[in-house]
């Protein structure tokens, strides 16, 4: 039913060339079928050397997309969102490039920008300046997978509905959903993953505290069989972090091993979905 697979962040942060070239093997040797590619600053790795290792690998690939401060499709200044629109068609092309079907991430304000605001006039604000980039992703193959994150990282889109309305139907953009966020935002994260339906564009999963998936208290028949329903068939990528970089440690809140080590966090982590999509 689905291909599984696994970011990078799990490892290491900012992805290189030669971090990748240390990892896909690893990630392809343990049975994954997909490797999630960050792209945090444009220039960190060469998509076309990632293209051929993925290729000799026979693993596929996925794309997420950055939003630290400075990055902001809403209430900033011309210059800042022009900057991040080219940001985002930067993704598109090395989503061309490795073969991605979609650019995944928060794709309206930087991580951890918070405010009391209605958030109408923003969600239109959102889709004037995300429109032309869901255009030329859709011209070159691509979506753009809008993520909604929990109330701690973003005031802006938290829900599934919040997204649907921050979206509307843009072309070449759909939802990411990540249960991490799920867990915290969804009263019924089933139903919200059902009511996402045919806008679903791409799936990160992880345990509830983004650890292991399976070793937690998720739902996971529940979740799979939506999935299933709105007819899904992308990969479904396992997503947690490394503590060894600071930073994205402090924007992700990892302050303690999340596993017996990243390996095993991966390793398990695959064994549990291997099984359980067997199911569906």
């Amino acid at each position: 039913m689905w291909s599984i697979g696994v970011s990078t962040w799990v490892w290491r942060s900012p992805l290189t060339d030669h971090w990748l070239a240390e990892l896909a093997p690893r990630v392809r040797g343990w049975g994954f079928d997909v490797i999630e590619l960050p792209v945090e600053q444009p220039g960190d790795w060469d998509p076309g050397r990632a293209s051929a290792l993925l290729r000799e690998l026979g693993l596929g690939a996925t794309v997420c997309l950055v939003m630290p401060p400075g990055r902001e499709l809403v209430a900033a200044d011309r210059a800042t969102i022009t900057e991040t629109q080219d940001y985002l068609r930067h993704c598109v092309d090395v989503a061309k490039a490795v073969g991605s079907e979609v650019i995944a991430g928060p794709a309206y304000s930087s991580v951890g920008r918070t405010w009391l605001a209605d958030p109408g006039p923003l969600y239109e604000e959102l889709r004037t300046n995300l429109a032309p980039v869901g255009e030329y992703a859709a011209e070159q193959g691509i979506q753009v997978a809008v993520e909604p994150l929990n109330r701690y990282e973003t005031s802006l889109v938290n829900t599934v509905q919040q997204c649907l309305e921050a979206l509307g139907e843009l072309p070449g953009c759909g939802i990411a959903l990540d249960t991490y966020h799920l867990n915290i935002e969804e009263s019924d994260p089933v139903a919200a993953i059902r009511a996402a339906g045919r806008h679903i564009a791409h799936v990160q999963v992880c345990a509830n505290d983004r650890g292991t998936p399976g070793d937690d208290h998720l739902d996971w028949p529940g979740m799979l069989s939506a999935l299933a329903d709105t007819g899904y068939r992308g990969p479904l990528c396992i997503e947690s972090f490394t503590p060894d970089n600071k930073t994205i440690a402090t924007a992700a809140s990892i302050w303690r091993p999340l596993a017996r080590s990243q390996d095993a966090l991966a390793v398990d982590g695959l064994a549990f979905l291997r099984e359980a999509v067997t199911k569906f």
